[in-house]
């Protein structure tokens, strides 16, 4: 059964490059187009599509207030694209926390498929409702396990991996950690370059931890949750007085930068069973 897809976006050329790459697909199917927010609504009540792609910028009503009625009016998984600026950016997470699941560059690359098609297809599996909507708007405060989990284990190290999704769950996660946390906390998020710096920046202001991006051969401290740049690898190194991260380009033919599992591997390899591992979602064979 084909994935039905409404495609929104003011450019005629992004709107046509995009609908073709994703026609291209035998398991997408496009069943609207909208060049402004006012029209993605109404098609969106119309056609009941299974997900959206939607553009920020836009005439008559923006993508970030479009997302917020059809999040309201008919919760539908929504792909947001942006401008790889730091304006861009500060647009797409508040787009996320109008109820948008993930997010692309706006650029040449975002249009070779790979990717793009993963991200349609992982969308295509959530399943939301006004309910479920509501929940996820309200305060929910879990039960805290980071006691336990100190006590259970010798942890020195908390390493999460995400991918569609990620954003908005840290917005959750991140903020109820307290900030006498004894170890640090590494983020590998799938996210592209000039967006991990706004991330983190945005997280940093929620949280009562310190985030920041994860900087090369820097000692991981206690308390501080370090975000995995985009278009970067990061290992975990170690001696008998700190840890550190290695942060670097990594290989030309690797397919996702940051890798989940990459940056997973070199924890364990590096603190055997002092690293606790948290995947909340992953990408492709990432995760």
């Amino acid at each position: 059964m084909s994935i039905e897809v409404l495609v929104v976006d003011d450019s005629p050329f992004y709107l046509k490059r995009l609908t073709r790459v994703l026609d291209g697909d035998e398991n997408i199917k496009i069943v609207g187009t909208a060049t402004n927010g006012l029209e993605a609504v109404r098609q969106a009540k119309k056609l009941h599509p299974d997900v959206i792609t939607m553009d920020v910028e836009m005439p008559t009503l923006n993508g970030i207030e479009a997302t917020k009625q059809i999040m309201d009016e008919h919760p539908t998984p929504i792909l947001m694209f942006s401008a790889l600026t730091q304006e861009g950016a500060a647009a797409t997470f508040d787009a996320l926390e109008a109820g948008a699941l993930d997010f692309l560059p706006k650029n040449k690359e975002s249009l070779h498929g790979g990717v793009l098609i993963d991200k349609i297809i992982n969308l295509s599996k959530c399943r939301l409702s006004r309910e479920r909507r509501a929940a996820r708007k309200a305060e929910v405060k879990p039960e805290p396990a980071v006691k336990e989990a100190k006590e259970g284990l010798d942890v020195k190290l908390v390493m999460i991996g995400c991918s569609t999704g990620g954003p908005v769950a840290l917005q959750r996660i991140l903020p109820d950690f307290p900030k006498d946390l004894p170890v640090p906390i590494v983020v590998v998020q799938h996210m592209p370059e000039n967006f991990t710096s706004a991330f983190a920046g945005r997280m940093d202001k929620l949280s009562k931890l310190t985030v920041q991006e994860a900087k090369n051969r820097e000692i991981l401290k206690p308390g501080h949750v370090y975000i995995t740049p985009g278009g970067f690898q990061l290992g975990i190194i170690a001696s008998d007085r700190n840890i550190q991260a290695k942060v670097d380009r990594g290989d030309d033919t690797e397919m996702y930068k940051p890798s989940v599992d990459f940056a997973f591997t070199s924890a364990a390899n590096t603190l055997n069973n002092n690293v606790l591992g948290v995947i909340l979602t992953g990408m492709g064979q990432d995760g």
